[in-house]
């Protein structure tokens, strides 16, 4: 089996990769750009299994895994989002702990995340719920 080595210096992290590879036809940087996606769907998926584990399945015929797992990938760009969203800076999976935790909390998500010392205080005006402000609930 032939196989090429290819050596890729990675400019915005000052390291040096190396790759093997048996595609001769494309050049070296299209390769080291290969290896770079698919590095980020390894990631990705590191992301999901750490933050969403499926410890058992909720039917057993392939729609529903297919489900579950569709599920699962619109909760990771959802909690992607709301992490963009925000002024204050959050670790991912501290992110998606927290949003578990309050799952069915009547809180302003946001505000909450934003301040969450001041977001327990309760409000006696709005029948002691916790954090919702007059314009959370005019809304809904």
């Amino acid at each position: 089996m032939k196989l090429r080595k290819i050596k890729n210096y990675d400019r915005e992290h000052k390291k040096s990769f190396e790759f093997i590879s048996n595609l001769f036809e494309f050049r070296a940087d299209t390769i080291a750009a290969i290896y770079k996606i698919r590095w980020q769907i390894e990631l990705l998926f590191k992301q999901i299994k750490q933050n969403f584990p499926l410890k058992y399945f909720l039917g057993d015929n392939e729609y529903a895994i297919k489900i579950q797992i569709y599920c699962i990938l619109i909760i990771n760009l959802l909690m992607g989002v709301v992490k963009k969203s925000l002024k204050r800076q959050w670790s991912f999976s501290n992110l998606v702990s927290i949003c578990r935790i309050h799952l069915f909390n009547y809180i302003h998500l946001t505000k909450f995340l934003e301040s969450t010392e001041n977001d327990w205080e309760l409000d006696i005006e709005n029948d002691g719920q916790l954090g919702l402000s007059d314009d959370y609930l005019a809304t809904g």
